[in-house]
């Protein structure tokens, strides 16, 4: 298990006004995915495949705040196999929020919440 953090993810009401937010205030760049409803961050310089192209920061998304959907800041840590990284979870005491789900061809992402009630995510890169 890598356990690395690889991603963040920021709710917003308004995704005009998230991103004018964030691209005023610390300079990020905000992309716009209405196939997958969702805005890809960038803290910092990219490659042409849109992964960080320096060593020491993550990039990140922004997605609409609803009822489904995590109500805060999210951090995601890499997994090698996100279904049996969620039973060792529920194993410690965290639980799912929500079971793995494919995001495109790059890989899976899930939710789960710890013993202290913080929503978390996990990442399983597509295998290929």
């Amino acid at each position: 298990m890598s356990g690395r953090v690889v991603h963040f993810e920021v709710p917003f009401d308004d995704g005009d006004r998230a991103r004018d937010f964030y691209r005023q205030a610390f300079g990020w760049s905000a992309t716009e995915m209405p196939e997958l409803e969702y805005t890809g961050v960038s803290t910092g310089p990219v490659t042409d495949s849109g992964m960080p192209a320096e060593p020491g920061y993550i990039g990140g998304g922004m997605f609409q705040r609803s009822a489904e959907s995590p109500t805060g800041p999210v951090i995601t840590v890499d997994v090698p196999d996100i279904d049996a990284a969620l039973e060792k979870i529920e194993s410690l005491g965290g639980a799912t929020v929500s079971a793995k789900q494919s995001v495109g061809e790059m890989g899976f992402a899930a939710y789960f919440r710890d013993p202290e009630g913080n929503v978390m995510g996990l990442w399983e890169s597509a295998r290929g």
